[in-house]
C-alpha cells in the first residue's frame, strides 16, 4: 500500500486549524452532525450546538453530571442523548437517555434558552441489569418511530423501539458474546443495514463481527467472523458495507461475510467514510504522531494524507470533514472542484490517474471525454499513434470527428484513421463525408475483405449505420460495382442498382430481370427513369415489360377476370411515351400491341392520337443502322428526314431504299386510315381521338383519304369536295357529289351549284365534266339559267356548245310556264270582271228571291221566313238563333277567313318565312306567294304610313 501515489485532492478549509468557541466548557466526550449543525456533547452534562464556520449557535445543559453519547436524528430535527443524572436512589441507576426537540424551546430564565425535552427513559431495569455502555446507535423508522441500540461491555445490546415521547415502548435484548473476558466481549460498535422490508443490524466485539435480522423474532443471529476491532474503529459505507479497522489492515463485510480487505498498516484511531473515500487516522508506533489519510479505493490512490496530534472527534458535515482535536482546536477540511484536480493530474502527465478518476466520480460524459481528448493529444504529441486513436475512439459522441480526423489524414497513419472511421459508423454517428472517406480508405488500402464487412454486415434493410447513398457512389466512383450494387438492393435503392448496370457495367439482360422481379409501382418507376436505355438496346424486351405493366398479365393468375376498376389502377402507355423519342417504331408496336390486347383502356383517346401521329406523319425520323454488333443488336443513332434516304426496320426486316420505304409509308397510312375509321363507330357521335389533331395531322402529311373521311363523317360536305378541286381529281369531285349531293339521301344538293362555279373558274376545257353538271342541276332545278350563264362565263375555254341544249331545253320549258301563266291570269282576270259585276249589281239592283222550299229541311217555304244573298233561303224556325249568316255558306267562308287569319299570322313569323325561302327550290316562288296572299304588301303599306 506504500506504493499508492499522493494527491493533494483535499484542502483545509475556514483558514486552517481553529479553535472550538469559548462556550463549549468542559471536555468533549461525544459529537455527532446532522441538519447543518455540529452537535457536541461534554463531560459536564453540557450539549453545544455549532453553526457552519463552527460559530457557536446556542448551548443547554442537558444531563446533571456528563454526556456520554449523543445522536442528531436525519428526519427530525430531534437530538437523542445518554448520560449520567443525579441518583435518586441506590437502586435505580444513574444513567438515563433523552430526547430533545430542538424546533421547540422553553425559556428557562432571560437568557439562556434550552430545547424541549420530550422523553426521559431509564436504561436499565430489573429485566435489564445495569452494565457499562460502550457504544450507541439510534435508527429512525417511520415517525415517530425510534430503535434505539445500547451496546455494553458484557457482550449485551439492550435494544428500545417505539415511541419514547408517549413512553409507548418495548425492549429486547440481543446476546452477542458470552466470553469470561469482557474485554473480548464488549461491544465496540453497531452499523443498520435496510434490505428492502428487513431491518439487520452489525455487532462488533474485540473477538467477533455478528449480523442480526430484526426482521424475525426472535432476532436471528449470524456470525461473519471472529476477528473484531476496538471503539471508533468502526463505519457503514454508503452501500450499506461494515467498516472495521485493525491494525494490519481495513476489512469490508456484506451480509454474507467478510468482502474485500486493504492492508493499511497501522493502529486505526478512527475509521469514517464520505463520498467514496476511506478515512482513516492512523497511530505510526515508531514515530508516534497520527497520520489522518484519504483513501481513494476505486483508483487506489492518497487523495489526502495529514499529520496530526491526538483527534479527539471525526464528523461530517457541510460536505467537508471536521477533525476536533484533544487540545479543542478543529480542522475542516473539503475536497477541492473536478477542474482542480484535473490541473493537477494534467501537470504531472497522469491522464490515467484522471480518467479513472471523472469515472469513479461519475463525472458527465463530457468532461469524461474532454480528459480522454487530453490524453490523446499527450499520446499523439509522442508518436503513440496507436494509443492515442484508443483514447479519441473514447470520446465519439462527445469530440467533433473532425478535429480527430485531421490529425490522422496523413497516408501513414491510415490504418488508424480507418479504425476511427469504422468505430464511428458502429456507433450511427458518421455523417455522409465520414462514410465517403471511410469508403476511400478502404479502396485505397485496397482492403477488400473489410469493405466487404463494412458493405454486407448488415442485419437487414433500413438498418444501415451509414449514407447508403454515399457508400453507393463512391463505390461506383472507385469501380467497386459488385459492392455499390449489393448495398443499392439491399436498401431497395433500385434507380442506383439499374444506373450501375446500365450505365457501368451495361448489363441490360440483367436490368430487365430485375426490374421484372420488382413491385409494379416500383418498376413503372424505374422504367421511366431508364427506359431510353433499354429501348435503345433491348426494345422488343422492354415492351414485353411495358406490357405487363400497362395490361392485366402479372397479376392475371391473382385476380382473374379483368375488370375496369383494376385497369384504371394500373399504369397508362402514356406515361411511358418520353422514353421512346428517339425510337418511334418501337414506340408504334408498344402502341399496337396495347390497343390490341386493351380494349377500353381510360387513356385511349391519347393512344389513338399517338398512334396517328406514328401512321401519318411523313418525316419520321427512323434510327439508321450504323453497324450490326454481334448478338444481332443494331447500333442506333436518330438522323435528319433531310439526311437522304434513311435505313428502317420493320417487322424484322431491314428496308433500305426509296421504293421499299414509300411502301412502308404507304402501309403505314392504311393502318392511319384503318384507326380512323375504327375508332369512329357508327353508333357513336365522337371518335375515340381528337378530331382536331386528326385533321391537323392530314393536313400536314397530305393525307387526302383520311381528311376525305373526316370531313365526311362530320358531315362537312363542301370541305369534302373541296379536297377534290385541291386534289384537281375530276371524276372523284363529281362522283362525290352524286354520292353527297342527293338531298333524299341527307345530301346537300347545293354542292352542284359550287362544283358548277368550280368549272366556271376552272380556267380549262372541262366540257365533258360541265354538261353532266348540267345534267343533274337542270334535274333538280336547283340554279336560273342566268346564273349558270354567269357561272360558266368565266372559263375562256368553254363554248356556246356546251350549255346550248341546255339553254335551248330551259328556253322552251320557261316558255311553257309562260303561256301557262298568260292562260291562268286571263282566267283570274274574267274571275275578277264577273265578281265585280257581281257586287255592283248587288249594291245597285234589287234581289229577287224565288226560292219554294226551305234549303235546311226542303218543306215548302212559308212566313216567317229569311232569305239570306247567296240565294239560300230558310224557315225561321230551321235557323233558330242564328240569322246572321247562312248555314250553308258559312263553313266555306269560315275557312276563307280561318285562311287569312292565319296568314296573317304567318307574316309576323320571320324565321318561318326564311327557312321556305331557303329550303325551297325557287326561293321568288315563295316571295311571290306571300306577296299575292296580300301578306307582305300589307306589311309594306303599313310600315310606310309609319314612316310618314
Amino acid at each position: 500500500m506504500y506504493q499508492w501515489r499522493k494527491f493533494e485532492f483535499f484542502e483545509e478549509k475556514l483558514g486552517g486549524r481553529c479553535a472550538i468557541p469559548e462556550e463549549v466548557r468542559g471536555g468533549i466526550a461525544c459529537s455527532s452532525s446532522g441538519r447543518g449543525k455540529l452537535v457536541i456533547g461534554c463531560d459536564d452534562g453540557g450539549v453545544s450546538l455549532l453553526d457552519r464556520g463552527l460559530k457557536f449557535n446556542y448551548g443547554f445543559q442537558a444531563h446533571s453530571s456528563s454526556v456520554l453519547f449523543l445522536q442528531q436524528l436525519k428526519q427530525r430535527n430531534f437530538l437523542v442523548t445518554v448520560g449520567e443524572d443525579e441518583q435518586l436512589s441506590p437502586q435505580q441507576s444513574a444513567l438515563c437517555l433523552k430526547v430533545f426537540d430542538l424546533d421547540r424551546m422553553q425559556e428557562e430564565g432571560s437568557s439562556t434558552a434550552s430545547p424541549d425535552c420530550i422523553g426521559i427513559l431509564r436504561i436499565f431495569t430489573n429485566q435489564f441489569p445495569e452494565a457499562k455502555i460502550t457504544s450507541f446507535l439510534v435508527f429512525e423508522e417511520a415517525p415517530p418511530i425510534l430503535l434505539i441500540a445500547i451496546g455494553l461491555d458484557n457482550g449485551c445490546i439492550y435494544c428500545i423501539k417505539g415511541d419514547i415521547a408517549r413512553e409507548r415502548i418495548t425492549r429486547f435484548k440481543l446476546q452477542v458474546d458470552n466470553a469470561l473476558d469482557r474485554s473480548q466481549s464488549s461491544i465496540t460498535g453497531m452499523g443498520f443495514r435496510v434490505d428492502g422490508p428487513v431491518l439487520q443490524l452489525f455487532a462488533v466485539t474485540p473477538a467477533s463481527v455478528s449480523l442480526f435480522n430484526l426482521h424475525s423474532q426472535p432476532p436471528a443471529r449470524q456470525t461473519l467472523d471472529h476477528i473484531g476491532c476496538n471503539v471508533n474503529s468502526i463505519t457503514m459505507s454508503d452501500r450499506s458495507e461494515l467498516i472495521i479497522g485493525r491494525p494490519e489492515a481495513v476489512y469490508f463485510y456484506e451480509i454474507d461475510g467478510r468482502g474485500p480487505c486493504w492492508a493499511f498498516e497501522g493502529e486505526k484511531k478512527f475509521v469514517g467514510w464520505f463520498r467514496g473515500y476511506l478515512l482513516c487516522v492512523i497511530a505510526d508506533q515508531r514515530s508516534g504522531r497520527n497520520t489522518f489519510n484519504i483513501y481513494d479505493l476505486k483508483n487506489r490512490l492518497i487523495a489526502h494524507s495529514l499529520v496530526l496530534k491526538e483527534v479527539s472527534q471525526m464528523l461530517c458535515e457541510w460536505g467537508n470533514i471536521v477533525l476536533i482535536l484533544n487540545d479543542k482546536s478543529a480542522l475542516c477540511i473539503g475536497e477541492k472542484d473536478m477542474e482542480s484536480k484535473l490541473d493537477m493530474l494534467f501537470k504531472k502527465n497522469l491522464y490515467t490517474v484522471a480518467i479513472n478518476l471523472v469515472q469513479s466520480q461519475q463525472a458527465d460524459a463530457a468532461a469524461t471525454a474532454e480528459v480522454l481528448r487530453k490524453y490523446g493529444d499527450h499520446l499523439y504529441s509522442k508518436q503513440d499513434y496507436d494509443e492515442a486513436m484508443a483514447q479519441y475512439i473514447n470520446t465519439i459522441g462527445h469530440l467533433e470527428p473532425s478535429y480527430v480526423i485531421q490529425k490522422f489524414l496523413d497516408a501513414q497513419r491510415i490504418y488508424n484513421l480507418t479504425n476511427y472511421l469504422e468505430k464511428l459508423h458502429e456507433k450511427g454517428l458518421a455523417s455522409k463525408d465520414h462514410t465517403t472517406l471511410l469508403l476511400n480508405c478502404y479502396t485505397k488500402l485496397k482492403d477488400v475483405e473489410k469493405l466487404n464487412v463494412f458493405i454486407k454486415s448488415e442485419d437487414g434493410v433500413g438498418e444501415h449505420k451509414f449514407d447508403v447513398e454515399t457508400a453507393i457512389r463512391v463505390c461506383r466512383a472507385a469501380n467497386y460495382h459488385e459492392h455499390a450494387m449489393y448495398v443499392a438492393k439491399k436498401a431497395g435503392r433500385h434507380e442506383w442498382y439499374l444506373k450501375i448496370l446500365l450505365e457501368d457495367l451495361g448489363r441490360y439482360d440483367e436490368a430487365l430481370q430485375y426490374i421484372s422481379s420488382l413491385e409494379p409501382s416500383q418498376a413503372g418507376v424505374t422504367v421511366k427513369e431508364y427506359g431510353k436505355i433499354l429501348i435503345k438496346h433491348k426494345p422488343a424486351e422492354t415492351i414485353e415489360i411495358l406490357m405487363r405493366l400497362c395490361t392485366e398479365d402479372g397479376e392475371s393468375t391473382r385476380r382473374g377476370a379483368s375488370n375496369g376498376i383494376y385497369l384504371s389502377m394500373l399504369p397508362s402507355p402514356v406515361d411511358f411515351l418520353n422514353i421512346f423519342i428517339h425510337h418511334p417504331q418501337a414506340l408504334m408496336e408498344f402502341l399496337e400491341k396495347y390497343t390490341d390486347k386493351v380494349k377500353d383502356s381510360p387513356a385511349q383517346v391519347e393512344i389513338h392520337n399517338t398512334l396517328l401521329e406514328l401512321y401519318l406523319s411523313n418525316d419520321l425520323n427512323f434510327p439508321s443502322i450504323s453497324q450490326t454488333d454481334k448478338d444481332g443488336e443494331f447500333d442506333t443513332r436518330a438522323r435528319p428526314a433531310a439526311a437522304g434516304i434513311s435505313k428502317v426496320v420493320t417487322n424484322g426486316k431491314l428496308v433500305s431504299n426509296e421504293k421499299d420505304i414509300s411502301k412502308y409509308c404507304l402501309e403505314r397510312r392504311e393502318k392511319g386510315l384503318r384507326l380512323l375509321k375504327v375508332a369512329w363507330p357508327a353508333d357513336m357521335e365522337h371518335p375515340l381521338y381528337d378530331v382536331d389533331l386528326a385533321i391537323i395531322l392530314c393536313e400536314m402529311n397530305g393525307f387526302t383519304q383520311g381528311l376525305l373521311y373526316i370531313y365526311e363523317k362530320m358531315k362537312l360536305y363542301k370541305e369534302v369536295i373541296a379536297c377534290y378541286m385541291q386534289a384537281h381529281d375530276h371524276e372523284g369531285l363529281i362522283a362525290c357529289c352524286k354520292r353527297l349531293g342527293d338531298s333524299g339521301k341527307g345530301g346537300d344538293p347545293t354542292l352542284w351549284a359550287d362544283l358548277l362555279k368550280y368549272f366556271g373558274e376552272l380556267g380549262e376545257d372541262c366540257s365533258k365534266e360541265v354538261k353532266e353538271v348540267l345534267t343533274y342541276i337542270e334535274r333538280d332545278d336547283m340554279l336560273p339559267p342566268i346564273i349558270v350563264l354567269q357561272m360558266l362565263s368565266k372559263n375562256p375555254c368553254l363554248t356556246l356548245s356546251v350549255i346550248k341544249d341546255y339553254i335551248a331545253r330551259k328556253l322552251e320549258q320557261e316558255s311553257k310556264l309562260i303561256e301557262e301563266d298568260r292562260r291562268a291570269v286571263e282566267k283570274y282576270q274574267e274571275d275578277t270582271q264577273t265578281m265585280r259585276k257581281e257586287i255592283e249589281d248587288l249594291r245597285t239592283n234589287a234581289r229577287i228571291f224565288q226560292l219554294s222550299k226551305c234549303t235546311a229541311c226542303t218543306f215548302t217555304l212559308d212566313l216567317p221566313a229569311v232569305h239570306f244573298m247567296c240565294m239560300h233561303s230558310f224557315h225561321q224556325r230551321c235557323l233558330g238563333d242564328n240569322e246572321k249568316e247562312c248555314p250553308e255558306c258559312a263553313p266555306e267562308y269560315r275557312s276563307v277567313l280561318e285562311m287569312k287569319r292565319s296568314l296573317e299570322q304567318n307574316a309576323k313569323d320571320q324565321d318561318r318565312f326564311f327557312q321556305q325561302v331557303k329550303t325551297s327550290k325557287d326561293g321568288f316562288s315563295v316571295i311571290a306567294e306571300y306577296f299575292g296572299k296580300g301578306i307582305v304588301s300589307k306589311a309594306s303599306n303599313k310600315q310606310t304610313g309609319t314612316i310618314r
